[in-house]
């Protein structure tokens, strides 16, 4: 009974979910691994300097999806910042838990005026973006809110946050870009593509709470 609203980058989170979950779905397809296919299908320097640098930094080794590594790979652009991050993931398929334990981060911002103050946007960016990806959500039951305190609406804890390793490429030709949010528009989608690695099931609705894992896995056919 509600219009849909953006989130924090209004409108960027939900197009990047749908675009980059599908690049996924056709690097699957096509049996390729899906860094290496995004890198053979780019053709923005920028982005692919951004993207390389990621996968370097992870350590990152090609595997066509579903690996079971539970790796995924996103890339994005808001405020004229380029972004490319890669989570790694372990599910519990016996609740559907979700645990997230490393994140890579690279981005180009060109010339960065405050590194530190960057590098802390960055990383607030992906805790926040953990929330929106995994439990954040308001339930309705004939037009009233029923989550109205944070019992039941979970934020994103200290105990989730994973490791996170931002990389800030220098590109001091281009005049500064926005760093407020471009690192967590692609939070839903590097999730869900490491959900998929790990599982081999794709979650196309978001929060991907540990029932719509647990639903998605054993609706899976064997």
């Amino acid at each position: 009974p509600f219009l849909p609203g953006a989130g924090r980058a209004p409108g960027n989170t939900a197009n990047t979910f749908a675009r980059e979950s599908h690049i996924d779905l056709m690097a699957a397809a096509a049996g390729l691994d899906p860094v290496e296919f995004r890198l053979s299908n780019l053709s923005d320097p920028q982005m692919i300097r951004v993207l390389r640098a990621a996968a370097e930094r992870f350590g990152w080794k090609p595997a066509p999806a579903p690996s079971r590594r539970g790796y995924g790979v996103a890339c994005g652009i808001d405020a004229g910042t380029y972004v490319a991050t890669i989570a790694e993931v372990a599910v519990d398929k016996a609740n559907g838990a979700v645990q997230v334990k490393r994140v890579v981060c690279a981005q180009d911002m060109g010339l960065v005026v405050n590194p530190a103050g960057a590098t802390i946007q960055m990383e607030g960016c992906i805790t926040m973006g953990l929330g929106y990806a995994l439990t954040e959500e308001v339930h309705f039951k004939g037009g009233k809110v029923l989550d109205t305190n944070f019992g039941t609406y979970e934020l994103p804890r200290f105990s989730w946050v994973p490791k996170i390793e931002s990389v800030i490429l220098e590109n001091n030709e281009l005049p500064p870009q926005g760093g407020g949010e471009p690192a967590i528009v692609v939070m839903g989608a590097v999730i869900a593509n490491a959900i998929h690695d790990a599982t081999g099931v794709r979650l196309s609705r978001l929060p991907m709470t540990p029932v719509r894992v647990k639903a998605a896995l054993a609706a899976k056919p064997v």
